[in-house]
């Protein structure tokens, strides 16, 4: 048996000893992805030198690669938030491991990579369709029209028609939840990066949003199970809507920035039902649900008695 203190202690059991006890908010603890130690890789035939707590990725963005590496999910590992791998349109060939996710994969001294052979230009090209197929296209009527990092990359990669369909082919879309003065989500736009839910949890440390659900019914929802923004303890901080890579989470005062000069021709009309504009929306960054738990934990007042003299 380990000896380790924290070993034993995550594995005491006991009604005073929580086995969570040595995790961290949010998404717990994100395993350990770059590299152990200083290492020089070789990237499409060009050497690069890698620090310590780097990723294949961050190898990838110090030459002009062969190939796009897309990299959707990631972002600004500075700010202690673990890699994602969720959308696997990062992949690169290595001759040690084959076909690996740049982003969360630890170089290796003396490692090669190449990012253009059919293989992991099939991978990538194919998790991009997959992102497409279940994404909201009508980009025209999108706040993040001209400034979307999924739109970026297809039209890099020239996707004029996603191999696997578009959601609207076969899908009902789900309701725009209008709720909240601050911040519109659209979870059909939603390519579940989880960058928000990181954001959220990791960095704001407030606790709001959780991937929920499995399978096609993943979604992003709120961890104290409300159906709206409103209804959740959100604080509208909007980091959220800041890391977000798509049109799903926006900034109620860019919901229409981008959309085409039509009249009539908004976002709000490409949506099939929405969700929250019966809500009288309060000053304040708070959500009510947020305003009532702060009240409800702040300390009571004591007051100390006055004798007489």
């Amino acid at each position: 048996m380990s000896t380790d203190p924290i070993w034993e202690k995550s594995h005491t059991t006991g009604p005073d000893v929580p086995f969570t006890e040595d995790i961290a908010p949010g998404t717990a603890n994100d395993p350990a992805a770059g590299a152990t130690e200083a290492a020089t890789v070789t990237v499409d035939g060009e050497p690069v030198t890698v620090e310590e707590g780097e990723t294949l990725l961050d190898a990838c963005e110090r030459v002009e690669t062969e190939g796009e590496v897309l990299a959707l999910c990631s972002y600004d590992l500075e700010a202690e938030i673990g890699p994602r791998s969720e959308c696997r349109t990062c992949m690169v060939e290595t001759e040690e491991h084959g076909v690996v996710p740049s982003c969360s994969f630890p170089p290796e001294e003396g490692m090669s990579v190449t990012t253009d052979t059919a293989a992991a230009s099939e991978a990538r090209d194919v998790n991009l369709d997959l992102l497409l197929s279940n994404h909201n296209l009508l980009c025209t009527t999108c706040g993040q029209n001209g400034r979307c990092d999924l739109q970026d990359v297809s039209i890099q990669n020239e996707v004029e028609d996603p191999r696997y369909g578009v959601m609207h082919d076969r899908s009902q879309l789900e309701p725009l939840d209008d709720s909240s003065p601050f911040i519109q989500i659209d979870r059909n736009k939603c390519i579940l990066c989880n960058r928000c839910v990181e954001a959220c949890n990791d960095v704001q440390v407030e606790g709001v949003l959780r991937m929920e659900g499995s399978a096609e019914d993943t979604r992003i929802g709120f961890q104290n199970g409300a159906e709206t923004m409103m209804e959740s303890t959100c604080v509208s901080c909007g980091h959220c809507a800041t890391v977000c890579p798509t049109g799903a989470l926006v900034e109620q005062g860019l919901v229409d920035s981008t959309t085409l000069p039509v009249p009539g021709f908004t976002h709000k009309n490409s949506a099939e039902e929405i969700i929250g504009e019966e809500y009288e929306h309060q000053p304040g960054q708070m959500t009510p649900m947020k305003r009532q738990e702060e009240t409800e934990n702040e300390p009571a007042a004591t007051f100390e008695s006055v004798g007489d003299d």
